[in-house]
């Protein structure tokens, strides 16, 4: 044999011993791998641990001979096609609507989604045709129970609030049990107008449930052929942090198919004008200023906007952007719906209010307070010297409403039978209005008000009456005489213009309601009413006969 060829034998012998010894040696392989080869040699040398010695596996059927002791048997997957490397490049409208497809179309439908609560049964949210026996055709978007989809953005959200800690209010928070999220849903399915009258601006756990609940019509709509240019959502902030904040609750729905863009005073201008040609998002973040800068570019349309949010509508008009949004709304041509959350409850913001919310509305807000119950309601106060002066204010009220009235507003008067109100009942009669004086016919022509009449209606009821009248679709109530006690007028105020932000008490006091005075000075300026001079000195002219 050559000297070479036996130098090259002994490199190959070498190369051999070395690999058999890394195969037997348990420290170059992995953990788990260590584990079973000395598990073998305790087991050839009839060393056992003593867990093993009492943990034994019976044959099966499947194992005869016990030789997988009692383990499953994982069969290897199939080797598959190559992915291509080279991906075709599609638009984002269409890649945006394969993902939801794939999504809410094809594991949504498979499996439920369950829910639990601590120390609360588990919740199950299966279809709505599996809980309400068939999908129903209705004039709304959602149904009163909410969809899977709603509960998989909900989902998705969640786990990216926790992982970056943005909860406003805590960090147990779970937004599918959410009280304030299951009642928009509740109000949103009536496919009316909406206003939040708690006095805050929109929290995080809010606009979860607001876009996830739009996600799920923009998605129902979609599969219906709807083909939009211009973004579904159109969300306006006051401030580039609100933006951001919003930004950030919607930015986990991109994995299901709805791209968010953000637009604020924080970036330039052009930068923001190439990134809206790059891309056709779904939903829209802005602040109203620099939205209105593009829109005079036209580097963006609006015209087919269908949901419209609001949010610290107070804060907004106190910066003086009032015109502003009230030319926002004119770039967009179709109706779209509206949710206003005002931040305030001074009356001044009401008539932006009313601009925005022009049909019928719903209120939405779990605060059981006074100035939330009569939020976008002003109170007219007046203090008369005769009872001549009342009839001629009362009167007076019914001419301008009928002059101003939309076609669903109502008027109700509440008389008193213990103040002498002849004259005023003469003249309301004299000018068509519905009177009911007894308890035996005032909850029925309330009725055949409300359902057999068809343009603005003017009641008139007895003030013992009024428990079982329906006040809360009645726009403007008239009190020529004032009520005896303040709780009255508190159940009134809070009962009435529930449908409608066009909502007006008028009250007209005179020397005899005194006593009441301060106790309706101090509501007035609770709810931050206007408090007129003269019921000042009414109130003062009481205390001093003290």
């Amino acid at each position: 044999m050559a000297k070479g060829d036996d130098a090259v034998r002994r490199k190959k012998n070498k190369a051999i011993c070395k690999k058999l010894r890394r195969k037997n040696d348990s420290s170059t392989v992995s953990a788990k791998a260590a584990a079973a080869i000395a598990a073998k040699k305790r087991r050839k040398a009839g060393k056992r641990r003593m867990c093993q010695g009492m943990c034994f596996s019976l044959p099966s059927p499947d194992d005869p001979f016990n030789d997988h002791h009692g383990k499953e048997i994982f069969k290897r997957k199939a080797p598959g096609k190559k992915k291509s490397t080279t991906k075709e490049k599609v638009p984002h409208r269409e890649e945006s609507a394969a993902k939801r497809e794939n999504t809410f179309g094809g594991n949504i439908s498979k499996k439920s989604i369950c829910l639990q609560v601590e120390n609360q049964p588990v919740i199950e949210v299966t279809d709505m045709a599996d809980r309400c026996g068939g999908v129903q055709q209705r004039n709304c978007e959602l149904s009163e129970l909410p969809s899977k989809f709603v509960f998989l953005c909900l989902s998705s959200i969640e786990n990216a609030l926790h992982h970056g800690d943005a909860y406003s209010d805590g960090e147990d928070n779970i937004l599918s049990v959410d009280t304030w999220g299951l009642e928009f849903l509740k109000c949103y399915s009536t496919g009316k107008d909406l206003i939040e009258t708690s006095g805050t601006s929109a929290t995080t756990e809010q606009v979860a449930w607001i876009v996830s609940g739009v996600a799920d019509t923009f998605v129902r709509k979609e599969k219906q052929g709807l083909s939009l240019g211009s973004p579904f959502l159109l969300f306006l902030v006051p401030s580039q942090e609100k933006a951001l904040q919003v930004r950030t609750v919607c930015k986990p729905l991109k994995s299901l198919g709805i791209h968010t863009v953000s637009i604020h005073s924080g970036a330039t201008l052009d930068h923001q004008i190439q990134g809206l040609k790059s891309c056709e998002p779904e939903f829209l973040v802005s602040t109203p200023e620099r939205l209105m800068e593009l829109l005079s570019l036209k580097a963006i349309d609006i015209s087919d906007v269908s949901i419209l949010v609001v949010d610290g509508l107070s804060t907004v008009c106190s910066a003086g952007y009032a015109d502003t949004i009230k030319s926002i709304k004119s770039f967009i041509s179709s109706d779209p719906r509206v949710l206003v959350f005002n931040d305030s409850f001074n009356h001044t913001s009401i008539p932006m209010v009313r601009h925005l919310l022009n049909g019928s509305i719903c209120r939405l807000s779990l605060s059981n307070k006074i100035t939330s119950l009569s939020s976008c309601i002003i109170q007219s106060v007046r203090v008369c010297t005769s009872d001549e002066e009342k009839l001629l204010k009362s009167t007076e009220a019914l001419d301008q409403f009928r002059s101003s009235c939309s076609h669903n507003s109502n008027m109700l008067y509440i008389l008193r039978k213990d103040i002498k109100c002849n004259k005023l009942v003469k003249t309301l009669k004299g000018r068509g209005c519905c009177i009911s004086l007894d308890s035996n016919t005032a909850s029925s022509n309330d009725r055949v008000d409300s359902n057999s009449r068809s343009g603005p209606v003017v009641s008139a009821i007895d003030l013992e009456n009024l428990s079982t009248a329906e006040i809360g679709r009645y726009d403007v109530v008239v009190l020529p005489s004032f009520v005896p006690s303040m709780d009255t007028y508190i159940h009134i105020l809070t009962k009435m213009a529930r449908e409608s932000v066009n909502g007006v008490l008028h009250s007209f006091l005179t020397a005899e309601d005194g006593e009441l005075a301060g106790q309706l000075i101090s509501i007035l300026e609770q709810c931050e009413q206007e408090v007129p001079e003269t019921l000042q000195d009414l109130h003062h002219k009481s205390e001093m006969k003290k």
